[in-house]
């Protein structure tokens, strides 16, 4: 990661704050905050969570406590990977039951709200109850991670496409939706996210499909923090790399995944 100031986010005026408050009381805001440092969210989402009577708040968002508003009423919905948290159908209920009672309520998640985030069913679900959505875009971990880390998942003259994919259930499982085996058998750039626990197993189940053991791999712990880790690898070593990295982590698969030299 490029070795820069770290962007400082001031607390919105007292006027601002009451006049976002007052044109979108009563509504929710699904917000994508980016993959970890505070200052790569979007512009709208700075003034959202700057402005909010309460939000809503995932593990993986970024630390934006110096922008929230004193008598914000800030919720932890923890929503760590295989570890306790708030029920999905509980945060819906919190989300219309503070919108309904004339609040404007932030839902404040990593990445972006659409991609595994179960921004859809939020959205869904408020709009069921009459309560209006408004959506806020976040730059989404496994792009902008490799990216800042030195790796770019797509190169010309090397790979024509990309798939994002999440490592949440390994190959095999009956609830697993995930074509491993096609995924296999394909020479694109291979991006996977909540994949430490099962990466062992989904780089075999790639291996056994025919992908090149020797193909590079590229896994960035905690990426676009001041604790970011990246290790470049390939395929056979995979798991046994991932020993030792601790979620969140994206792991890159491909021709790709090989860091440029200034980013090592």
């Amino acid at each position: 990661m490029t070795d820069l100031p770290p962007v400082t986010l001031r607390p919105l005026p007292s006027e601002t704050i009451s006049d976002i408050r007052g044109q979108l009381r009563g509504t929710v805001a699904l917000v994508g905050g980016g993959p970890g440092d505070p200052g790569l969210i979007s512009y709208r989402g700075y003034q959202y969570v700057g402005a909010a009577d309460v939000i809503l708040i995932d593990h993986l968002a970024p630390d934006l406590s110096s922008i929230i508003p004193a008598d914000c009423d800030v919720i932890d919905v923890a929503k760590l990977p295989y570890r306790k948290s708030v029920a999905q159908e509980k945060i819906n209920s919190m989300l219309v039951e503070h919108a309904e009672a004339g609040q404007f309520v932030v839902r404040l998640k990593g990445g972006d709200p659409f991609i595994f985030g179960r921004g859809l069913e939020e959205q869904e679900y408020c709009e069921d109850q009459h309560v209006s959505v408004t959506v806020v875009p976040g730059i989404t971990s496994p792009i902008a991670v490799p990216e800042t880390a030195g790796v770019s998942v797509t190169q010309r003259g090397v790979t024509h496409d990309f798939t994002v994919v999440s490592g949440h259930v390994p190959p095999g499982h009956p609830k697993s939706l995930v074509n491993w085996d096609a995924l296999g058998h394909m020479r694109g750039t291979i991006c996977i996210i909540m994949g430490v626990k099962n990466g062992g197993a989904i780089a075999q189940a790639l291996m056994d499909a025919g992908r090149d053991p020797e193909t590079p791999a590229f896994v960035t712990q905690e990426g676009t923090t001041s604790n970011e880790k990246s290790i470049a690898t390939t395929l056979a070593s995979l798991g046994q790399v991932l020993e030792n990295v601790d979620p969140p982590a994206v792991i890159v698969i491909g021709d790709v995944a090989v860091p440029r030299p200034h980013a090592e």
